[in-house]
């Protein structure tokens, strides 16, 4: 009884909330009218060109050399770990 209590008051939920998003049945809302400046061969040109992004950006920067190995860096972690040096959840001390 509870069971089928509790489904028939999560489902009776479900459909009074999808009812509240009511909306216009073609979306007007979202159409907008913009005037290009500019030409689909021109977009399309430059789209084929992307911008690079230099050292600083927030892209791939590409493999570097360094002398350090992943093993050394791993043991460097797990050494300051147990030392203390390093925070722990959102409020940690450094």
């Amino acid at each position: 009884m509870k069971t089928t209590h509790l489904f028939a008051i999560t489902a009776f939920a479900a459909f009074a909330a999808a009812g509240a998003h009511a909306d216009e049945a073609d979306a007007s809302q979202f159409s907008v009218k913009v005037q290009s400046t500019r030409g689909v061969a021109e977009v399309r040109a430059e789209a084929m060109n992307p911008v690079r992004i230099s050292n600083g950006g927030t892209g791939y920067i590409g493999l570097t050399n360094s002398a350090t190995n992943s093993a050394s860096v791993k043991a460097q972690g797990a050494q300051s770990a147990r030392a203390g040096q390093t925070s722990k959840g959102e409020i940690g001390l450094m």
